[in-house]
C-alpha cells in the first residue's frame, strides 16, 4: 500500500501532558489514550470558548501559560510527512477555559444565556421581531445560514413550527422574559386554529402535516410531504405536534392545551396502538386511519424508534411534569418497557435495533436504513432511561442506560477530535475494526445534544468519572464549534474536525429537520442537570398561569424527572413580591385567588 506521503490538515482534541519550551511542543492525550506531540507555529493563535453573543476570546499570548499538564484542548493543524512518520503543527488552538478540570459550559448562566441568544436570533428570522409584531402568518420552515427565507418556500410544517414554540417556551422558563411567552403563546394558538383536525365522527384530533401560504390563503396538507413519509400519517408527526404546546402549558395551564393533548393521546391509543403485540405503529393511512393499509406501502404495519421511544422527550415527560396525572405516568412506563424488552439487539451489534415489523421482528431492508444505526437515538435512550427511572425504578432500565453509556464512545464518537457521528453501519464486515459511516464522517448538532444530556444525566445521578468526562467532552466540542457567533443560533453539522459543513440543506437554520428545537432543549436540560444535579447550585424558573387554569391551583415546578429528594423549592416570588405559600420537598405552589394572571418565580436548590 502507498505510504501516506502528503500533508493534510485535521484535529487533535484531548489533555496536555507536557509543554517543552525550548521546542515550542507539548503532548497530547487523545480521549481514548493515545498520544501525540503537537509542535506551534509562528503564526498560531488560540482562544477560549465563549458563548453566543459574547465577543471573542482571544488568549494567543497566553498560549504557554494554559498549555498545562491535563487541560482540555482542541488543536487543529497541519500533518507534514517526516520521514516514516508525520509531524503535526499547530495552527489554531481552542481551550473549554482557561484552567484544567474546568469548562465553561458548567458557569451557571452559560445555557440561560444561550438559549436566550438562540430565541432572540429566531425571532428576528421569523418575524422580524421587534420591528415588526410576532405574527405566524410570516413563518417559513426554511430559513438561510444567516436566517433569511427563501422566496420560493411557502411551507409551514406543523412539526417545525411547534418546535419552535418549544424553543421560546423554554426560554421564558429559563428567563422569565415576555417576548419568549408571547411567542409561544402565539405559536400554540397559530397551531390550533391552522393546523389542528377535530374528527367529529371519531371525537379525535390530529394534527396536518402543514400548510402551504400564498398571501393569505392556505392549502392544507393532512399527509406528510418528506420522502419517508409520504402519502401517509407518520405517528413522529403527531408526537412532534404536541411537543411546543405542552412546554407552553407547563407555563400557562391554558386548558385548551391540555385538551388537545388528551384528545391527541386518544388517537395514538385509538389508531397507532398495537393492543395485541405492544408498542404503537409508525404510520397510519390518512383514508381508513388503518396501520395495516396496503396504501402504506413499505411503512405498512411497521414499529420504529420514532412512534414508541419519541412520546417521551417531546411532549409525555413535560404532560406528566405538568400534570401529576398517573395515566400519563403509565404511559411513559408502557414505552420505555417496550424499549428495554425489543430494542436491544447486543448479540448482533453494539447499537439498539430501531425498526421493526408487526411482530417485532427486525426490519433491516427499510429505505435508507437498512441495517444502519442513528448513534443518536442510541444516546437518546440512555437519556430518557434514566430520566424514567427517577420516576418508576427499575434496574433493567440502568442496566441498558449503562450499557449504552459504556458503548457507545468506542463505537459512536471521534476519539480523536471530539464529537459525535451521525449514521453507521451496526455490523462490522469482515477485516473492518471501524464501524462504516454510512454517509460521511460529518457531526450534526442534535446528536451532539443526545450525547451531552445522556452523559450529564448519567454522571449526575450515578457520580462516575468516566461519565463526567464524556459529558465534558461532548459539551466542550459542541461549545467550541457549533455555535455561529457571526449570524446567531448553532450550526447544522460541522466536519469530523469541527469546522462548519455548509452545503446544501446543511447549511440551513431552519428546515424539515431543524428549528430551533434540539438547540433549546439542550440549553433548558443541561443547566438543569449541570446546576441541580452536578455543580449543587440554584436554578430560578419562570411560569405565568392563567387564573384557575391548574387543577386545584397548584403549579407544579420539577423543572425534569430527577431523583426524589434530590432538589426542593428555596424561595417563591409573585410578580417579583416573595411568596410563601409553597410545597418545598413536594416542588408546587399554590397560587393565589386571582383574576389576574400573575409571573411566577421559582428558584430551585439541590438538597445536598
Amino acid at each position: 500500500m502507498n505510504k501516506i506521503s502528503f500533508s493534510f490538515s485535521d484535529t487533535i482534541t484531548g489533555y496536555v501532558t507536557d509543554f517543552n519550551s525550548s521546542d515550542k511542543s507539548f503532548g497530547i492525550k487523545t480521549s481514548d489514550e493515545r498520544e501525540y506531540r503537537a509542535y506551534l507555529t509562528p503564526t498560531v493563535y488560540a482562544r477560549i470558548a465563549q458563548n453566543l453573543e459574547e465577543p471573542y476570546r482571544d488568549c494567543t499570548g497566553e498560549i504557554e501559560k494554559l498549555l498545562v499538564s491535563g487541560q482540555h484542548v482542541f488543536a487543529y493543524g497541519i500533518f507534514y510527512p517526516q520521514g516514516d512518520d508525520h509531524k503535526f503543527e499547530v495552527k489554531s488552538l481552542v481551550f473549554p477555559s482557561d484552567k484544567p478540570g474546568t469548562y465553561r459550559h458548567e458557569e451557571p448562566d452559560w445555557w440561560v444565556k444561550q438559549i436566550r441568544s438562540i430565541a432572540d436570533s429566531y425571532l428576528r428570522w421569523q418575524f422580524n421581531y421587534p420591528d415588526r409584531e410576532i405574527d405566524y402568518h410570516e413563518y417559513r420552515t426554511y430559513l438561510h445560514l444567516a436566517g433569511g427565507k427563501k422566496r420560493d418556500d411557502f411551507l409551514q410544517e406543523t412539526d417545525t413550527i411547534s418546535r419552535l414554540v418549544y424553543g421560546f417556551a423554554s426560554a421564558f422558563l429559563l428567563t422569565g422574559e415576555d417576548r419568549f411567552l408571547e411567542a409561544a403563546e402565539r405559536g400554540t394558538e397559530y397551531l390550533r386554529e391552522h393546523m389542528r383536525f377535530y374528527d367529529p365522527d371519531e371525537n379525535l384530533i390530529y394534527w396536518y402535516h402543514g400548510i402551504k401560504v400564498t398571501g393569505r390563503r392556505e392549502q392544507k396538507l393532512l399527509t406528510s410531504e418528506f420522502s419517508d413519509d409520504y402519502d401517509a400519517i407518520p405517528a413522529y408527526e403527531q408526537i412532534y405536534a404536541l411537543a411546543g404546546p405542552i412546554q407552553t402549558y407547563r407555563i400557562t395551564g391554558d386548558p385548551r392545551i391540555l385538551k388537545d393533548a388528551e384528545m391527541t393521546v386518544d388517537l395514538f391509543d385509538k389508531f397507532y396502538l398495537d393492543k395485541e403485540g405492544g408498542g404503537y405503529f409508525s404510520h397510519i393511512d390518512p383514508i381508513t386511519l388503518d396501520p395495516r393499509a396496503e396504501s402504506l406501502g413499505r411503512n405498512r404495519a411497521r414499529k420504529n424508534w420514532n412512534s414508541v421511544g419519541d412520546h417521551a422527550p417531546a411532549y409525555l415527560i413535560n404532560l406528566w411534569l405538568a400534570t401529576g396525572d398517573k395515566k400519563y405516568a403509565d404511559f411513559l412506563e408502557y414505552t420505555f418497557d417496550t424499549i428495554a424488552k425489543y430494542f436491544p439487539d447486543y448479540d448482533d451489534s453494539p447499537f439498539v435495533q430501531e425498526k421493526f415489523f408487526e411482530d417485532w421482528s427486525k426490519d433491516q431492508t427499510w429505505g435508507w436504513q437498512q441495517n444502519r444505526a442513528v448513534v443518536g437515538h442510541n444516546l437518546k435512550i440512555a437519556w430518557n432511561l434514566m430520566r424514567m427511572n427517577s420516576l418508576k425504578p427499575k434496574d433493567e432500565y440502568v442496566q441498558l442506560a449503562e450499557k449504552i453509556g459504556y458503548l457507545m464512545p468506542k463505537v459512536g464518537s471521534d476519539q480523536q477530535r471530539g464529537g459525535w457521528y451521525d449514521v453507521v453501519e451496526r455490523v462490522l464486515g469482515e477485516g473492518e475494526e471501524q464501524h462504516r459511516f454510512v454517509w460521511h464522517d460529518r457531526k450534526a448538532w442534535w446528536q451532539q445534544e443526545q450525547a451531552i444530556l445522556a452523559y450529564l444525566i448519567l454522571h449526575g445521578i450515578l457520580d462516575k468519572p468516566e461519565y463526567k468526562r464524556q459529558a465534558n467532552e461532548a459539551a466542550a466540542f459542541y461549545n467550541a464549534f457549533f455555535l455561529d457567533h457571526d449570524d446567531g443560533a448553532v450550526y447544522f453539522n460541522v466536519l469530523a474536525n469541527g469546522l462548519p459543513y455548509l452545503l446544501g440543506n446543511e447549511r440551513f437554520k431552519g428546515s424539515h429537520s431543524m428549528s430551533a428545537y434540539h438547540s433549546t432543549e439542550l440549553c433548558y436540560l443541561s443547566v438543569v442537570y449541570t446546576n441541580l444535579l452536578i455543580t449543587k447550585q440554584p436554578l430560578d424558573l419562570y411560569f405565568k398561569p392563567q387564573p384557575g387554569a391548574f387543577k386545584d391551583n397548584i403549579l407544579r415546578v420539577q423543572p425534569d424527572i430527577l431523583p426524589p429528594g434530590s432538589i426542593k423549592i428555596g424561595k417563591v416570588w409573585i410578580d417579583d413580591e416573595p411568596y410563601t405559600d409553597f410545597d418545598a420537598n413536594g416542588l408546587t405552589v399554590k397560587l393565589p385567588d386571582t383574576k389576574a394572571q400573575v409571573k411566577v418565580k421559582v428558584q430551585i436548590v439541590p438538597t445536598a
